[in-house]
């Protein structure tokens, strides 16, 4: 469990925070070894089964992320999902940060299509409400606090992004397990909160 920094109060105030937490998420994932990643990504896999396997409506369609190198890894994930005939969306970045959405077919398919973006589909991108087919939206983050709110890249586009999640659509942040924050992250206006939180070693509904 992490502690956040203590939240100043002002009109930049949560965002000032925010970059502070941002900078020391991203140091400590750039610190963890190769072996710590692929025991993250496996156990990232199974708890997405438990949560999947937990659903008593059934799952067939979610969407997900293709991980970059630092980020909690979903190639395990990507997989299982696929050997289990689940449809999968990946998020496809256009131009000026437009939302959007492509099936995943299989590893051999992801690339970086532009620099500093995520792996994403070789397949046509469908528009934002896509998004609204998926049962569970699994989504990155830096940092999750015990209520829901989800530390970001910074750039808003996912909590712009799950606006257009289905009403009864579960909204699950990914991080490692040392990135659940005891203390409450800074929250905007614009932050959506998530419903439940994945670690490679638990998931749980929010609030705990």
């Amino acid at each position: 469990m992490s502690s956040a920094a203590n939240f100043t109060a002002g009109p930049h105030g949560a965002e000032r925070t925010k970059d502070q937490l941002r900078v020391e998420a991203r140091a400590r994932r750039t610190g963890r070894s190769s072996k710590a990643r692929v025991s993250a990504a496996a156990g990232i896999a199974d708890r997405a089964a438990e949560l999947l396997e937990a659903r008593a409506d059934g799952v067939t369609c979610v969407a997900a992320y293709a991980s970059r190198p630092a980020e909690p890894g979903t190639a395990p994930l990507l997989d299982l999902l696929d050997q289990r005939g689940v449809r999968v969306l990946l998020p496809v970045l256009g131009p000026g940060l437009a939302r959007g959405w492509a099936e995943y077919a299989d590893a051999d398919d992801l690339a970086v299509r532009a620099p500093g973006r995520p792996p994403e589909p070789s397949g046509p991108a469908s528009e934002a409400e896509a998004l609204g087919a998926a049962a569970v939206v699994f989504a990155p983050a830096l940092g999750v606090d015990d209520a829901g709110i989800r530390l970001g890249q910074g750039g808003g586009w996912y909590d712009r992004a799950l606006h257009h999640a289905a009403p009864d659509a579960l909204v699950v942040a990914v991080v490692f397990d040392d990135e659940v924050h005891d203390d409450a992250l800074p929250r905007e206006e614009h932050d959506v909160p998530v419903h439940a939180v994945l670690t490679p070693s638990s998931w749980w509904l929010v609030p705990r």
